[in-house]
């Protein structure tokens, strides 16, 4: 009995060492999977032009945690709103992308236009129906000629979100006609298409700096600005104006790009991983933007704010009175960008 006993329990010895054993394998297999499965572990700076509730900086902190979330921690991006690096000059932030100094950015394309004019097609006046068509025509032919435009200038394009459609506010009168835009002193970004629009319908645009409008407007240097609503209401325009015009004169879009070359030196799969997670940023950012719009303007309302949304028929004045202005940049931006983003001429 005692030589049977020894003998089951030498065997249940070398069963459990066995089972043992192949527990460690397994559990190294495992391991070794999961570091197999690993990314680099890198920090990535993105640098954006808005104020951190904007929605690019929204977008660009969205992004961050996607990022760390799907890497565990081992790719992080960090977001430096305001062109903070850039000492608040959004030329300079433009220039630091294109050379490396940041690796990631997201710019509208009315800034990102000192290095390429180009890049401001869209932005032609009463090109696209709503927010439905720009999404289509962006992310097909539209998307494909940012990134030819970029590739030329060490840019790697990686998506696109909506800004806004924009509109204008004022604290002098309600806008519903082309007339009633005359004389307005009306802050624009300084593009070429929002400076020849304004000019067109004989208001006085001046080219500011965005951080310097609020207090140009409550000083009376200003009269007022054109923007889209998130940013109007970021930017508490809703304090010192007193009527908001919706017309959706323009839309403007921001582009999520990276230095090309800082791209290309990553790792396959790192980039693979970052390309998915900005197109899924800048999907939140375009139906974030969307929804808070609406409730938005609700605000504005109730606030004591004079909103007018214009008609067709009153929109058709407008877009009469600045029809030869668009022809001139459908001309000047040529065939292949028309084209592009389904241009044509009227």
């Amino acid at each position: 009995m005692k030589v049977r006993a020894l003998s089951l329990l030498i065997a249940g010895a070398v069963i459990i060492s066995t089972l043992t054993g192949c527990g460690k394998s397994s559990s190294d297999k495992a391991a070794n999977e999961k570091k197999d499965d690993s990314y680099q572990k890198i920090e990535l700076v993105m640098a954006v032009n808005g104020t951190d509730i904007q929605i690019d900086a929204r977008v660009a902190d969205k992004f961050a945690e996607l990022v760390e979330e799907e890497t565990d921690g081992n790719v992080t991006i960090a977001v430096y709103p305001n062109d903070q690096l850039a000492g608040g000059n959004s030329t300079k932030g433009i220039e630091m992308i294109a050379g490396g100094g940041v690796d990631l950015a997201a710019y509208a394309t009315c800034v990102m236009a000192v290095i390429d004019e180009q890049l401001s097609v869209a932005t032609i006046p009463w090109i696209f129906e709503d927010y439905q068509d720009a999404r289509e025509t962006i992310d097909g032919t539209g998307g494909e000629y940012y990134a030819e435009r970029l590739e030329k200038k060490g840019i790697t394009y990686l998506g696109s979100f909506h800004n806004g459609f924009r509109q204008i506010t004022n604290s002098k009168r309600e806008v519903k006609t082309p007339e009633d835009v005359k004389r307005l002193k009306i802050r624009v970004p300084g593009s070429e298409v929002y400076m020849k629009f304004f000019k067109t319908l004989g208001a006085d645009p001046v080219a500011m700096s965005w951080s310097e409008v609020f207090t140009a407007i409550q000083q009376g240097t200003i009269d007022g600005q054109e923007n889209g609503i998130c940013i109007t209401e970021s930017a508490k325009m809703d304090e010192v104006q007193d009527y908001l015009t919706l017309w959706n004169y323009t839309y403007e879009n921001d582009l999520f790009v990276a230095n090309t070359e800082i791209w290309e030196s990553l790792e396959p799969k790192t980039r693979k991983m970052l390309q998915e997670k900005a197109r899924e940023a800048c999907e939140w950012g375009r139906d974030t933007l969307e929804a808070e719009e609406a409730d938005i303007v609700k605000e504005f309302e109730a606030e004591g704010m004079n909103v007018t949304e214009l008609t067709e028929e009153e929109l058709d004045a407008f877009k009469e009175s600045i029809s030869g202005m668009k022809q001139e940049f459908i001309k000047k931006y040529g065939e292949k960008a028309c084209e592009a983003f389904d241009i044509e001429e009227e």
